[in-house]
């Protein structure tokens, strides 16, 4: 189990993934590092052994072995500190459960009820949420974007035969279509090899970046309801692309954009109540091994597991 100190009850953003000829991308797990001998780890004279540390590493991703291992270290170590705290404090451990429906471990109910007495911050009132507003509109600005769709021809081998192939299927097949909508949606059906056949062909409404950079380039010159003329190369094939409509963007208005900014900016000052709080313990507390600092209070200490509603839109 990761020792993140507090529980964050919120969900997980989903990001939509796209269809597996190459429209989007997946990020690949980065392997874990080893941790690097150190010295003696403890909070208050309770040693934090090597081997907790070195399994709680996989939690704290890193560019070298001692950053990851320091990174685990310091978590385990307020993971300690708060459960001792919480102990010292007569605090009853009282499990609650997640957005999940995953019951608390008596160790987290504790550690959150010790988190519970940091000084309450107050709330942000419509004057400060407006001056954020204000100061960061790019942040409420919403994407243009572009529903198309397309019709991927893949070549047979990945010698030049096969591909000089598959590019005079597709120049054939753009010229044959036109640009009808009814005839690419049937051409999709039969002759795309991308799983999104299935649904005509179509990509969706998607964003600037969104798509490979070669198809992303020739749909933003594409008229609407047209079609391409001549197919487009990427590193899967050879692409036949609709461009069905243009979604201008537009900046969220304020009143829909003041509730998560509000819920934003609560929860970065209960971040920072709680890190001066844990920060406090710390300086009172006898910690051999590693060093905390209101970095590392930062980094250990997620968004409060009081919020309600959904995640937090990234834009903000």
């Amino acid at each position: 189990m990761s020792a993140t100190v507090v529980i964050d009850r919120r969900s997980e953003p989903v990001m939509p993934s796209s269809c597996g000829s190459g429209c989007g991308c997946a990020s690949a797990s980065k392997p874990a590092v080893q941790p690097p001998p150190e010295g003696k780890v403890s909070v208050n004279g309770v040693e934090i052994e090597a081997e907790a540390i070195a399994r709680e590493i996989q939690n704290h991703p890193a560019g070298d072995g001692a950053a990851a291992w320091r990174s685990a270290a310091q978590a385990l170590v307020l993971r300690e500190l708060m459960l001792q705290a919480a102990r010292a404090a007569g605090l009853d451990p009282r499990p609650e459960k997640d957005h999940a429906g995953r019951l608390e471990t008596e160790e987290e109910a504790l550690i959150r009820a010790i988190l519970d007495l940091a000084p309450e911050p107050q709330k942000a009132g419509d004057a400060e949420c407006r001056r954020y507003y204000d100061a960061n509109p790019h942040r409420f600005r919403m994407p243009s974007l572009i529903e198309a769709s397309h019709i991927l021809l893949e070549p047979g081998s990945g010698d030049p035969d096969g591909w000089e192939k598959a590019e005079r299927e597709a120049r054939a097949l753009a010229a044959e279509l036109g640009d009808d909508a009814a005839d690419f949606a049937a051409a999709a059906r039969a002759f795309s090899a991308c799983p999104t056949s299935r649904q005509d062909g179509s990509l969706g409404q998607v964003r600037p970046g969104e798509l490979v950079a070669e198809i992303q380039s020739v749909l933003e010159q594409l008229p609407e309801q047209t079609t391409s003329r001549a197919p487009v190369r990427s590193r899967f094939g050879w692409h036949v692309l609709r461009h069905h409509r243009s979604i201008p963007g537009k900046t969220l208005p304020y009143e829909m954009a003041a509730g998560k900014i509000a819920e934003m900016l609560d929860a970065r000052a209960w971040m920072m109540s709680v890190a001066a709080y844990v920060l406090q313990l710390a300086r009172e507390a006898d910690i051999e091994g590693v060093v905390l600092d209101p970095d590392s209070m930062a980094v250990a200490s997620p968004p409060p597991p009081r919020a309600t509603g959904g995640p937090m839109s990234a834009s903000l």
